[in-house]
């Protein structure tokens, strides 16, 4: 089992959300707090060839690239169970090695006071640039077009845009990026509308060894 990294002062462990961690974080969860992560933004970044597409058609998923900041959750895991939850984290988000898990300070943001941020070191899972699943910044036209017809065991890709979106609205997010994505995300079961470049599912390259997969995060 992989041990915790080093835990803030109260002892426990907390994990930064900003894609499906948000609704499925697949662990207890002792207290969920509206956060804001510095020097790194959320992104489409992370072709994905099983959990929301395939192969033949990937689809894509979100990454925390470099630059920029993120809102998103903190989630607090009780000591007890943090070497355990951390081991559930590094299965479902490294083992292709398409993240660095990284232990970064976020400002937990209390919804509608005027209290002071308040500072706490989380993990974090921030995207390899260098990884073959990286994929570079697109047009949004471009990114509704392949998440429109993205569909692997985890469901439809539209779906994980449309949650993340909700999820973020319900702690007053906006995130332009998604909303320029989901303005050009065609009704379900209509042809997505196709921009230039577009006319082609994109191939993920495996460098070495076995196909792989990167898993969403």
């Amino acid at each position: 089992m992989t041990p915790p990294p080093a835990l803030d002062p109260d002892e426990d462990l907390w994990v930064f959300a900003y894609g499906s961690l948000m609704w499925r974080p697949g662990f207890a969860v002792a207290e969920v707090q509206p956060a804001r992560l510095g020097g790194y933004h959320r992104r489409f970044c992370i072709w994905s060839t099983r959990y929301r597409g395939t192969p033949a058609r990937p689809g894509l998923v979100l990454g925390l690239d470099r630059g920029g900041a993120c809102r998103g959750l903190a989630l607090r895991v009780p000591r007890r169970a943090a070497a355990e939850v951390l081991a559930y984290l590094d299965e479902r988000e490294m083992f292709d090695h398409v993240y660095f898990r990284r232990h970064l300070p976020v400002q937990l943001v209390a919804a509608g006071t005027a209290a002071a941020p308040v500072s706490v070191r989380a993990v974090a899972y921030v995207v390899d640039r260098a990884h073959h699943a990286y994929a570079p910044p697109m047009p949004a036209e471009r990114i509704a077009s392949v998440i429109a017809e993205g569909h692997g065991e985890s469901g439809a890709n539209r779906d994980y845009l449309l949650n993340t979106i909700a999820h973020l609205a319900e702690i007053g997010v906006r995130d332009r990026m998604l909303a320029a994505v989901a303005r050009w995300l065609p009704a379900a079961g209509q042809e997505p509308m196709k921009a230039p470049g577009a006319g082609q599912a994109p191939k993920v390259i495996h460098k070495t060894g076995p196909a792989r997969t990167a898993e969403e995060p």
